[in-house]
């Protein structure tokens, strides 16, 4: 299938801004893309790129006084498929780990395992290793915490979720992720764009979406403990330890949000 994805997001500056943004498709897609999906600044001003230690690609300008906007659209393919399930997915011994999946089982500024770790293991300890923990921990959490954009909150650790059980979906990921890494299977944070195909409607208005990937039989897996069931178009923007490694916009100055529009369509 193909799919038009893109957002628009507006800002109303004081003064000239730096603005960080990790809004392009994650290079794991690069060539799933029809065009290039270049970002775009109204008024336009120069904009430069660079990889973060992740490889995720990210766009520095300086934003100007007054109204800002920063936009990007392009359509990509995609198989159609639903997220991936491999249910004999193996969970390995962290002795047995690679290297590089090593920082994906320690605590991160969302995460905080330490606070976690007993209650993970007498939540978890029981259930068989592998891709039905890791779905446990997804029902779980699911089940536990009420989604609402009232509840949204940029400050919410993992543990602070589960005492509040309320969140978004950054919330949900947070929290999913840290049980993971409690119970010694590496997790990631991702965000990128997961639109409604499939979904019956109706459906809420365009966002960008959340969801973690695990590390099990020598791979890395996609769980959506947020919505925790498959689904199709989704779409990897960034990965890191958690949302503080990928915000979608970083401003270094006073932004006020005035504009902010998500589409993920499928083209007949």
């Amino acid at each position: 299938m193909r799919i038009k994805l893109g957002c628009r997001i507006g800002y109303t500056l004081a003064a000239p801004t730096p603005m960080v943004a990790l809004l392009n498709v994650h290079y794991s897609r690069f060539a799933d893309l029809e065009g290039p999906d270049h970002l775009h600044t109204s008024p336009g001003v120069p904009v430069t790129s660079y990889r973060d230690m992740f490889g995720n690609w990210c766009a520095r300008c300086i934003a100007p006084a007054g109204e800002f906007e920063i936009s990007t659209n392009c359509i990509i393919r995609d198989s159609g498929e639903p997220d991936p399930y491999v249910p004999d997915a193996m969970q390995h011994a962290v002795e047995d780990l690679p290297s590089e999946t090593l920082t994906c089982l320690l605590g991160s500024r969302y995460c905080d395992t330490d606070l976690l770790s007993e209650t993970a293991w007498t939540l978890f300890e029981n259930t068989p290793p592998g891709w039905e923990r890791v779905q446990a921990i997804c029902d779980y959490v699911h089940n536990t915490v009420q989604f609402g954009y009232e509840h949204a909150r940029n400050t919410r650790t993992a543990s602070q979720t589960l005492t509040e059980r309320v969140g978004v979906c950054r919330d949900f990921t947070h929290l999913a992720i840290t049980f993971c890494r409690c119970m010694n299977i590496p997790a990631r944070y991702c965000t990128g764009y997961l639109g409604d195909i499939g979904i019956p409607l109706p459906h809420a208005p365009g966002d960008f979406a959340a969801w973690m990937e695990v590390y099990l039989g020598g791979a890395w897996w996609t769980f959506d403990p947020r919505n925790n069931q498959r689904r199709i178009g989704r779409v990897l923007i960034a990965q890191g330890r958690d949302a503080a490694d990928v915000p979608l916009t970083n401003t270094f100055g006073r932004a006020d949000l005035t504009r902010f529009e998500v589409w993920t369509d499928e083209i007949a």
